[in-house]
């Protein structure tokens, strides 16, 4: 796994959050404003215990602290230890239209106008720009843009396995999972409920799922289902989704939706996909996992 001790700096309002909200799905150990004098002893302590991947956010917030960073960025050099500076910056023009509809006041003096505390923050950084690592200009970039962006650049995890997957099995009559973000209705499907020698067993069970495949509509629904899927997953992914949940449900949740979700939850794993299958109003049910 590639280490990334990583120090983010940059114009008010160009991202910092953002960059941040999305280090922290990528399972980074994230500070947000953190005095400069600060991030040799995290990085040594980060050091220590092992943390592969820091995210550390140090900006004009920090008022007379912040004015160290570079003399820390020196220090960090002469001493060897590695780090990469990630600069955000953005247009005069975007940044003020960001604070009017923020409605938040700019972290420099309230006696200068916006425009002018931008300039000074410009100033102000242009020695830690010059130096930096990586630059992203946020202007014309879309909040899902910037997330893509920064999920490729520091993702340890190829694409298919940055989504995580939850099928999950449920049963109308106890109620929608509220976190579905795709929800299948199978009932149109023979029901072994009616079959007195089946009623008491499950999707998992083999005379189930034979009784259950013996009918040709559920193939049909099956090659149609995953025809979408395989549409869908991608556009998820490059709009860098982190997690999708997709709901089968039949009248109680023991045997169709059952049986349906770990056709999928077997097809999603072929194709290489971190997914996991749940079966909600089965008791005692088991989480299986690839």
């Amino acid at each position: 796994m590639q280490d990334h001790f990583l120090i983010i700096t940059g114009m008010s309002g160009a991202g910092k959050t953002q960059v941040m909200r999305t280090l922290e799905d990528l399972h980074f150990f994230c500070i947000d404003n953190l005095p400069a004098t600060l991030i040799p002893k995290i990085a040594e302590l980060c050091r220590q215990t092992s943390e592969n991947n820091v995210a550390l956010v140090s900006d004009i917030r920090g008022g007379r602290f912040f004015n160290k960073l570079v003399a820390v960025l020196n220090e960090m050099d002469a001493s060897e230890q590695k780090y990469e500076l990630l600069f955000l910056e953005a247009d005069d023009e975007v940044l003020v239209r960001r604070y009017k509809e923020t409605r938040r006041r700019h972290p420099l003096s309230d006696s200068k106008t916006l425009l002018e505390n931008i300039a000074e923050e410009r100033e102000i950084l242009a020695p830690l720009k010059a130096r930096a690592t990586y630059v992203i200009d946020t202007s014309d970039l879309p909040a899902a843009a910037l997330k893509k962006n920064i999920t490729r650049m520091f993702s340890n995890k190829t694409s298919k396995e940055r989504l995580k997957i939850i099928v999950r099995s449920f049963g109308f009559k106890y109620g929608l999972p509220l976190d579905s973000d795709l929800v299948l209705d199978v009932r149109f499907l023979p029901n072994p409920f009616y079959v007195e020698e089946l009623r008491s067993q499950t999707g998992n069970d083999q005379p189930v799922a034979d009784f259950i495949s013996k009918h040709p509509q559920t193939f049909q629904y099956l090659k149609m289902e995953v025809q979408m899927l395989d549409f869908l997953i991608p556009q998820y992914i490059n709009e860098g989704k982190s997690q999708l949940v997709i709901s089968v449900g039949c009248t109680g949740g023991q045997h169709r939706s059952v049986f349906i979700a770990n056709k999928i939850f077997e097809y999603l794993s072929t194709k290489g996909y971190w997914v996991e299958v749940y079966h909600r109003d089965i008791p005692s049910q088991k989480v299986a996992e690839v």
